[in-house]
């Protein structure tokens, strides 16, 4: 039987913006993250933006952890030292497993961008009821190095040796006459 290549598999990705002072028409980090998910071939579920509020962010992202329809979660903002940065506070203890490798990894890709500027992101990212979160600073520029650097091979069965597509969606079962 001849083995079947891994075609690419459509994930429905919801996008969460965490600021004090963007509106929807002001958020270019949203903007992109949509503008780079759809580009690549994935479905837009929701898009809202929230007070960087601990119990805000959980509010919304537990509704989206709970629907089993939504396979991804991008959040933006809330990712630094300053004093309402609180993001990974409010994620963490909603994940089940955290993906340590992520935030280390974009760290390093970001050093090349900005330098030892890098070390104030506090980036992470975890599985949550078979949803997995991304937490990425809320500047455009991250987002993009985030989704370019790391993030889209990952949510592409084509990628290889591994990517998240299998646990978030099942092993592929070809058609019959896909053989």
């Amino acid at each position: 039987m001849a083995k079947v290549p891994s075609p690419f598999r459509p994930l429905n990705i919801n996008v969460l913006t965490v600021s004090d002072t963007r509106s929807l028409a002001e958020d270019t980090s949203g903007d992109a993250l949509i503008h780079a998910l759809t580009e690549a071939g994935h479905t837009l579920g929701e898009r809202t933006i929230v007070k960087d509020d601990i119990y805000a962010m959980r509010a919304v992202v537990s509704q989206w952890i709970a629907d089993n329809s939504v396979n991804v979660v991008l959040i933006t903002g809330g990712t630094g030292f300053y004093s309402r940065d609180s993001t990974p506070e409010a994620i963490t203890p909603l994940l089940d497993k955290q993906v340590d490798g992520f935030g280390e990894l974009f760290r390093q890709i970001s050093y090349d961008e900005i330098g030892t500027s890098t070390i104030q992101s506090r980036a992470l990212a975890g599985l949550a009821n078979n949803t997995l979160i991304f937490c990425l600073p809320g500047s455009t520029g991250a987002c993009k190095t985030a989704w370019h650097g790391i993030i889209k091979e990952q949510l592409d069965a084509r990628h290889k040796p591994c990517n998240f597509i299998t646990m978030l969606l099942g092993p592929y079962q070809p058609l019959v006459h896909e053989v």
